[in-house]
């Protein structure tokens, strides 16, 4: 396992602190609404973490902090394959809005509004 990342992430995203402070207080009986109060984080943000992180271990779904930011910090490596690169569909999709064309269901292309660029 790679090394843990201590620099502080922006709001957006859990800290390694964070994820140690959920680990020890689930392990205290806390619930997920007591969690997010303690750390001043949204209830939903707090569930989700322990939902894609939980480790099933002789039948119960535990929590570790070491886990979950290795796997958050491999999610988050960079460079990363664009969405316009990856999927054909929503490129051409991109391209016909930004030439200002427009499918109507039957096929048939119409000429749509003017985008304005404000580059």
């Amino acid at each position: 396992m790679p090394p843990i990342s201590l620099d502080q992430p922006s709001g957006r995203y859990l800290s390694f602190a964070e994820r140690e402070e959920i680990a020890i207080l689930r392990a205290q009986g806390c619930g997920v609404r007591e969690v997010a109060r303690r750390l001043g984080r949204a209830p939903s943000t707090i569930s989700r973490e322990l939902r894609r992180n939980a480790a099933t271990r002789c039948g119960r779904l535990d929590y570790r902090a070491s886990v979950a930011q290795w796997h958050a910090d491999r999610a988050a490596r960079r460079p990363k394959v664009s969405k316009l690169a990856a999927n054909d569909r929503l490129r051409e999709y991109v391209q016909e809005r930004l030439a200002g064309k427009l499918r109507v269901p039957g096929s048939s292309e119409v000429e749509g509004p003017a985008v304005a660029w404000n580059g």
